[in-house]
């Protein structure tokens, strides 16, 4: 009884392996293509988004709120290459081989990175609206200390909202004749996932994007509409409007603030530029999901989920790029922090008796060319430098040795 029992499970096992189908695999092509675009998007992202945050840290004068929340951007945008990037190259070629424990990590930082990429754009769109339209109250308002304060706070709001993603995903195994072939997807029917995903997809893709229409249109409006005067004739009717101020006091004053207001229209330009990367980059995977959500079955062709999802790593490696391009300051710490040469140091003399030098200069010849000037280093620390006139006439010299 019991070997005819056994001999039935035989020939139904070999009735199912003969049902079975192959394992899926991508095609070569595709399998080629995924891992050179990855390699190389991922690979340029994840070096330039370092670049970002040590060139901030380790820079005074680039420690300024906006440059705070590009600092919290890069790290979210190296989360999402590192957890979404690199990944990929697996899947492509094999079934998911991180495990259980792996899919439930990867998935919380991908959304993780994702959403905070979201809120840190709003955040320095709103810092730059309150610096440019309320310029008086930015000086309380846009400070560092605050910056800190609200990057941390959305930090620790969206770890907490993507939480939930511990619960909805787990792994899935399908058997083939050729293998298991496993899987990280969601373990919630598709009902109950289309309402999670239209949340997230309004609170961290349409509301920041409607409100940073909104704000960039009214920081266009008042650096683009209200220019300053550059004809001397407007310049001489400020000045009999200011109470009689010489000319040239005005003159300057206008060019302080032209210099001003040129930066302002850089620093605003390049931000509204990662806005309009962001929108774009991000809109064929919306739209996808957006779609699929009412298709049955969805819409899941092999080149357009590679598009979709090159677009999303293109959005996370391009912003340092953006940087160099557009913002003089960044395109000078890039340079000075890719410097392979070390930092020249004035050696001493070396000398078996120490010597000092007291120069004393007659004042006869003092100028302003020749004071000291203080050089602003990259690194943001004052270094001093001393100009002495290529021929010392009238120039006594007292040496001391001690």
């Amino acid at each position: 009884m019991d070997n005819y029992t056994l001999s039935l499970d035989e020939m139904n096992d070999t009735r199912i392996n003969q049902t079975l189908n192959n394992m899926p695999q991508n095609a070569l092509e595709v399998q080629v293509v995924t891992i050179f675009l990855v390699l190389l998007i991922c690979g340029v992202g994840i070096a330039g988004n370092i670049m970002v945050v040590l060139v901030v840290l380790r820079t005074k004068h680039m420690m300024t709120p906006t440059n705070c929340y590009l600092v919290s951007l890069a790290i979210a945008d190296l989360i999402v290459l590192l957890a979404a990037g690199l990944p990929n190259i697996s899947e492509a070629v094999a079934s998911w081989v991180y495990g259980y424990v792996g899919c439930l990590v990867i998935t919380y930082l991908q959304y993780l990175g994702i959403n905070i990429s979201a809120c840190s754009i709003t955040a320095f769109t709103v810092e730059r609206y309150i610096a440019i339209c309320h310029s008086i109250k930015a000086q309380f308002i846009c400070t560092v200390s605050r910056a800190k304060k609200i990057i941390g706070f959305v930090w620790l709001f969206t770890s907490m909202y993507c939480v939930m993603w511990f619960f909805l995903v787990d792994i899935t195994e399908v058997k083939f004749a050729d293998g298991v072939q496993v899987n990280c997807g969601y373990r919630v029917s598709r009902n109950l996932y289309t309402p999670i995903y239209f949340l997230d997809f309004t609170i961290f893709y349409v509301i920041p994007l409607v409100l940073a229409t909104v704000l960039y249109g009214l920081i266009a409006r008042i650096l683009f509409m209200n220019p300053l005067p550059s004809n001397p004739q407007d310049l001489s009717r400020m000045s009999s409007k200011h109470h009689g101020k010489p000319y040239n006091s005005i003159k300057l004053s206008c060019k302080g603030n032209k210099n001003t207001m040129s930066s302002r229209k850089q620093v605003t330009k390049m931000l509204a530029v990662v806005v309009i990367l962001f929108a774009l980059l991000w809109m064929p995977y919306r739209t996808l999901v957006v779609v699929n959500s009412f298709m049955d079955p969805p819409y899941l062709n092999v080149w357009f989920l590679l598009f979709c999802r090159m677009c999303i790593y293109l959005n996370s490696a391009i912003n340092p790029i953006i940087y160099n391009l557009m913002s003089q300051k960044f395109r000078a710490a890039f340079k000075n922090l890719c410097k392979c040469e070390p930092k020249r140091t004035e050696k001493a003399a070396k000398y078996n008796v120490p010597v000092y030098y007291s120069v004393m200069k007659d004042s006869s010849h003092d100028s302003p060319d020749h004071d000291l000037t203080v050089q602003e280093d990259i690194n943001g620390f004052p270094s001093k430098k001393v100009n002495f006139p290529e021929k010392c006439i009238n120039t006594s010299t007292t040496y001391s040795v001690a």
